[in-house]
């Protein structure tokens, strides 16, 4: 019990008049039946600032905490593991540069080409012998723009030779961090695609616009916060999928779409399930 801690996000507080309350990870605050327990022996139980023994009563509300998750036993960052520390970066600088930052200091090993341009080998239709060069633990796609038909196909079969797949793209004022593909059966890009013509009656319009040509205005610049926000999603979803990270409340990592406004910074998240394949068209016999 004395290495018991809260989880981050978790605290305890003192309202007058009204004993003791947890503040949740999510912001939400809970009255603490303290049954007549010492109240200063409890502040520090769950801090972890004693080893004296307890009683009963304390320690009925110490397993109340751990019960409603609360608790965790010693630190819960883990290291990233060698066998996934090579992480290959492809696609355009605004945003392979501050998530490569971000994964160093988060002890991965990330790989960019040596020479990376916004027009070459980055948008250019890359095979599976490629993308496994290396034998990357991880590859991580970012495009500053829309991603044109065909060019993640391949990268789409990683999953199905033990490479993580994750990318992001931008369309105008938003971008996409698409899920985390770790294993067969999760979601592709394909599947993103398929799934927001599903979703729109503008279908025709946005499969023209993906493919092209375009015509714009003045071009919509990534700003360095905004920038800085698509690479730490990126590198957030990376190093849970790296340590095996318990996920947070809400929708796991690889069921999830998240589309940013780079305008504002808000980030919304929308379910994402894999298509199932189409069963053939069963012959007509005249």
């Amino acid at each position: 019990m004395s290495s018991s801690r809260l989880v981050p996000g978790a605290e305890v507080v003192t309202v007058p008049g009204r004993g003791l309350a947890v503040r949740t990870p999510e912001g939400e605050f809970l009255r603490v039946r303290t049954q007549d327990a010492d109240e200063d022996a409890l502040r520090s139980l769950l801090t972890g600032g004693t080893t004296a023994p307890v009683d009963e009563r304390l320690e009925r509300v110490v397993r109340a905490f751990e019960e409603a998750g609360y608790l965790a036993e010693g630190p819960r960052q883990s290291p990233w593991p060698a066998a996934r520390r090579d992480v290959r970066i492809l696609g355009d600088p605004v945003l392979t540069e501050p998530l490569a930052d971000q994964l160093v200091a988060l002890g991965a090993r990330p790989r960019t080409p040596s020479a990376v341009t916004g027009t070459g080998t980055d948008r250019s239709t890359a095979g599976i012998e490629d993308l496994l060069d290396g034998n990357p633990a991880a590859v991580v796609w970012c495009l500053d723009g829309p991603v044109p038909d065909g060019l993640w196909d391949a990268a789409d079969r990683l999953p199905e030779h033990g490479v993580a797949w994750l990318r992001c793209h931008r369309e105008g004022w938003q971008a996409y961090v698409e899920p985390v593909a770790a294993a067969p059966g999760d979601v592709t890009s394909a599947h993103i695609r398929s799934r927001r013509l599903a979703a729109t009656p503008a279908h025709r319009e946005l499969a023209a616009y993906w493919n092209g040509p375009r015509t714009s205005g003045a071009p919509v610049r990534l700003t360095l916060p905004a920038a800085t926000l698509l690479a730490t999603l990126l590198a957030d979803d990376l190093n849970r999928w790296a340590t095996d990270a318990p996920a947070p409340a809400g929708l796991p990592a690889r069921r999830r779409l998240r589309r940013v406004d780079l305008r504002t910074l808000t980030v919304t998240e929308h379910p994402a399930l894999p298509v199932p394949p189409v069963a053939p068209m069963p012959e007509q016999h005249r």
